[in-house]
């Protein structure tokens, strides 16, 4: 392969585009920490447990269906839109367990 950009500055060319991801679970966690309801919060971490264990759950069956051959590789980067898709999953059984949603 032919490198544009030159020896170590690969690694921070290659960090920048996951630094407003990262952004965004830091903002999650500082909400969080700052949310003076205590019902909204008990939502919101309700639902990032849900989007937690959905997510692990999926990136840890399709590693090993990957490391079998049995489908194909996906790029890592892919398990925060899972990791989202997950917290959607988590608001509708707030809504389906307590009646109420963050949404």
């Amino acid at each position: 392969k032919h490198h544009l950009i030159p020896g170590g500055l690969q690694y921070v060319v290659a960090v920048l585009p996951a630094l407003p991801i990262v952004g965004l679970f830091i903002a999650m966690g500082r909400y969080l920490v700052e949310e003076p309801d205590e019902y909204v919060r008990m939502l919101r971490v309700r639902e990032m447990l849900w989007a937690m264990g959905f997510t692990l759950s999926c990136a840890t069956i399709w590693g090993f269906l990957d490391n079998f051959g049995l489908v194909g590789h996906v790029d890592g980067y892919w398990i925060v839109v899972l990791w989202y898709f997950g917290q959607g999953i988590g608001s509708i059984a707030n809504k389906l367990t307590l009646g109420a949603s963050t949404c």
